[in-house]
């Protein structure tokens, strides 16, 4: 009897790795809003338009850094995105204006693309059987859901005794340190014969003429916007609505005081929670219609989104949502790029999926500028909170209509 193609290999063990502490650090932003905006006494609207030109930058580099693994290789590509990633972050610490913020955002979202699920997602895919594919996606994209479990909270722990560039400075050697891990991402290339005689352009042109490729375009939006909004700006939602002290009780005996450390408990609870969505996403995908899926969690997304804003706010809610939509946080990535896989094929995969996120990027975009711009003007993030609601409900109807053929012979 054939021997089954075991599930975890070295190539996923550096990928997780790699992407846990990318995304670490990337989470860990909404963390900064606060004392960044206090010591320069910038508008809300500042600190959040370079957060949301990292999340547009991260989104145009990442076709870009996909079609640089393809061509020049995995490890290559993730070496520049990690260097990059480094610049921006120790150029950030030294910047005194808004501008200059926002100027080398654009580094630290390009080096999130390098370093990201783009280019990861690819190896792993790649690396991966038939069979494993889907969970091995699902690990994969879990990992950044760890990181998310400790990254605001770890930011928020240093800057009780170092200043915001300090913890920035530590975040730039941490991300170059991950790069001991690269000798082990060496991935075959298990792709078929038609695929490997077909060029980038004519992979391009198939899915652009599919309308199946324009409709997971479209619905990836939704998942950045409300992705980014939640990640810089719930932890400010929860201090300024919940009150600066928490009254004592179970939250106090855990050495939650302050709705300052609430909110970024609440960001590492929504991590938490997705690492066990993200990996019952990656088993569900083996088995069922991944476009239907993705139905289901947008829907389920729109509805938590709404009852969370329409039942008062307290301490117990903001826990209650971040469980609920934790669960659903990455569920989505799996199962879109795994779509994108099974209807394009492996051999272009990075550079597909990477035209993909950038609609979630551009989402992303919006979710954080709109928030701040949006909070500035009317006092209050009630307004982008439920123009989220209303996008996620979008994505859950454009998705139906998607044909899962495969466009490239298997």
């Amino acid at each position: 009897m054939q021997k089954s193609a075991p599930l975890i290999t070295p190539v996923l063990i550096a990928g997780c790795t790699i992407v846990l502490v990318s995304f670490a650090i990337r989470a860990s932003f909404g963390v900064f809003q606060i004392p960044i905006a206090e010591e320069f006494n910038w508008p809300r609207a500042e600190f959040s338009l370079a957060i949301a030109i990292q999340n547009l930058a991260w989104g145009i580099g990442q076709p870009i850094f996909g079609a640089m693994a393809e061509k020049v290789g995995d490890r290559r590509a993730i070496i520049l995105g990690a260097i990059v990633y480094a610049a921006g972050l120790v150029l950030s610490s030294f910047a005194v204006s808004p501008e200059a913020h926002q100027l080398y955002e654009v580094l630290v979202g390009f080096g999130i693309a390098g370093t990201g699920f783009g280019v990861i997602l690819a190896v792993v895919g790649r690396a991966s059987s038939d069979e494993n594919r889907s969970m091995s996606l699902a690990i994969a994209t879990a990992a950044g859901s760890a990181g998310q479990v400790f990254g605001a909270p770890l930011a928020e722990w240093m800057l009780g005794f170092l200043s915001w560039q300090s913890v920035f400075l530590v975040f730039a050697a941490t991300i170059l340190a991950v790069l001991v891990m690269l000798p082990l991402m060496r991935a075959p290339e298990p792709v078929s014969r038609g695929e490997l005689e077909e060029s980038m352009g004519t992979i391009l042109k198939k899915a652009f003429r599919d309308p199946s490729y324009t409709l997971i375009f479209l619905g990836f939006f939704s998942c950045g916007y409300q992705l980014a909004f939640v990640t810089a700006h719930f932890p400010a939602l929860v201090t300024e609505m919940c009150g600066p002290i928490l009254p004592g009780g179970v939250l106090h005996s855990m050495g939650i005081t302050t709705t300052s450390t609430l909110g970024a408990v609440a960001i590492s609870v929504i991590g938490l929670a997705n690492i066990g969505g993200t990996l019952m996403a990656g088993w569900l995908g083996k088995r069922y219609s991944k476009k239907y899926l993705l139905a289901g969690i947008y829907t389920a997304r729109t509805f938590i989104a709404a009852a969370f804003m329409l039942t008062p706010i307290t301490p117990g809610t903001v826990l209650l949502f971040s469980v609920a939509m934790g669960s659903l946080w990455l569920a989505t990535v799996p199962l879109t790029s795994g779509l994108v896989a099974h209807l394009y094929g492996l051999r272009y995969m990075g550079t597909l999926y990477g035209i993909v996120f950038f609609s979630h990027q551009l989402g992303s975009f919006m979710g954080v500028w709109l928030g701040g711009r949006l909070y500035d003007v009317t006092g209050d993030y009630t307004l982008v909170w439920w123009i989220g609601v209303g996008v996620g409900a979008f994505s859950a109807i454009v998705h139906l209509p998607i044909k899962e053929r495969r466009l490239v012979a298997a």
